[in-house]
């Protein structure tokens, strides 16, 4: 469960010792990363903010790691205890915190411009019957294939930029180890599985696409998961950890990003944390002058509390975990879910439906789709055609896309994937300015 074998060369051996464990270089390849960098253009709440206080993917994703490192350092500190197995592994205390942040720093690098409603364009585009006709179900494309593209879904998108996209020419992407991988997904499951239901937080998405299932399986034999069907796994444990560092930012930094762009006054804010934190802490805010520092005050100690609450929740039902009879979010689970729950409420009544959001996200659907229908209209032309008869504008238009990505011989599932690929690591800004560019609405 906590190897340090790497992906790509799993041959070779893993020595803990040394100063730098195999877990906190992966921590360093995602930080130095291409695609980890991009997040800072990248869509939280807030698409294209001027404010710079307000979050991007970048701040939320460090956010996250540092509250991931805090709950795996304190459930490590337990674990090490209880287990002597792991200690005869040679791990520390630090490797559990280090193993969920890498994997909190990465959670949401496979998501596309424009956040959530970026999915939603590429899922919509894909669906519709134009598309469909030309690229998917008219081409014979069926199952999980076809499925990956009308659901497309950032987590999946995440696992193949880690495992191949990153270092493309490299066998296993970015070599991470399997406990980072592990950590990472959330929904161990291919798009299209053998089961009545997907059962349990881990089956509600799917986390890698039909053309990188042979690496997950790699990274599942390594960590020895429970299997549940044919292309499905329960989750790691520190899995849940991840996840649950997502949600307690997430909640309560959306909340904060809300005040702080006007969406929310400060009596609706303070009312939420008057829910979770006890009266000491809340008399403390008469000592704070103005109300942006007294928001920031009630986010340290509600993430603080926040952090003791899943700890405890984790050790509680740690070892049916491991059995996979515990599938759910912790955060459903820790003292105040209700309270926190709250949070989620407030943000999606008033700080997601904020009309400089939807405004933004509306944009995102005819830029997203236009820039796909350019691309894999140019990657189908070049690939059917064996390279030489692509027509001119689709020579142009391939120039555009990165070195290396498309070639002659692929097949149809796999020249939807090179566009996906190609607009899916957009940042905001540039696929804004490519839609523009490609559609003779700017110049450079």
């Amino acid at each position: 469960m906590m190897s340090g074998r790497r992906i790509g060369r799993l041959d070779e051996s893993v020595e803990f010792c040394g100063p730098r464990s195999p877990f906190q270089r992966d921590y360093d390849r995602i930080l130095f990363s291409s695609a980890f960098r991009r997040m800072q253009d990248k869509t939280q709440v807030f698409p294209l903010a001027k404010n710079d206080y307000v979050r991007t993917r970048l701040t939320h994703s460090l956010e996250v790691s540092s509250v991931g490192r805090s709950l795996g350092v304190m459930v490590g500190d337990v674990l090490l205890k209880k287990y002597s197995e792991l200690n005869s592994a040679g791990l520390q205390v630090s490797d559990f915190g280090t193993i969920v942040a890498a994997a909190c720093l990465s959670h949401d690098i496979g998501n596309p411009p424009f956040g959530h409603a970026g999915e939603s364009a590429i899922q919509d585009w894909f669906r519709s019957p134009d598309v469909d006709g030309r690229y998917v179900s008219g081409r014979g494309m069926q199952d999980a294939r076809q499925e990956d593209l009308k659901s497309f879904e950032g987590n999946a998108q995440g696992f193949r930029i880690l495992t191949r996209l990153q270092f493309p020419s490299q066998v296993g992407g970015m070599q991470l180890s399997a406990a980072v991988l592990g950590a990472f997904a959330k929904y161990p499951r291919r798009s299209v599985v053998d089961l009545p239901g997907t059962g349990g937080i881990s089956g509600k998405k799917f986390g890698f696409f039909y053309a990188d299932e042979e690496s997950f399986r790699q990274v599942a034999e390594v960590l020895e998961l429970p299997e549940k069907a044919d292309g499905a796994w329960y989750r790691h444990p520190l899995a849940f950890l991840m996840e649950a560092a997502d949600d307690i930012c997430y909640r309560i930094m959306d909340v904060e990003d809300g005040f702080r762009t006007g969406c929310l006054h400060f009596d609706e804010v303070r009312c939420l944390f008057e829910g979770v934190l006890d009266e000491p802490s809340l008399r403390r805010l008469d000592d704070i002058p103005s109300n942006k520092h007294k928001v920031e005050y009630l986010r340290a100690k509600a993430i603080d509390l926040a952090i003791r609450e899943v700890v405890a929740v984790f050790l509680e039902r740690e070892e049916a975990m491991l059995t996979g009879e515990f599938d759910d979010d912790l955060m459903s689970h820790v003292a105040h879910a209700a309270e926190f729950r709250a949070f989620k409420d407030l943000a999606r009544e008033k700080v997601y439906s904020a009309r400089a959001v939807v405004e933004v996200e509306a944009c995102g659907y005819k830029v997203l789709g236009g820039l796909l229908d350019a691309f894999l209209a140019a990657i189908d032309d070049y690939a059917s055609g064996g390279g030489k008869k692509a027509s001119p504008k689709s020579k142009t238009m391939l120039r555009l896309l990165p070195e290396g990505s498309y070639r002659e011989d692929l097949d149809f599932y796999e020249r939807a994937l090179v566009a996906s690929d190609a607009v899916s690591g957009m940042t905001d800004s540039f696929a804004l300015m490519m839609y523009q560019r490609i559609h003779g609405i700017s110049l450079p």
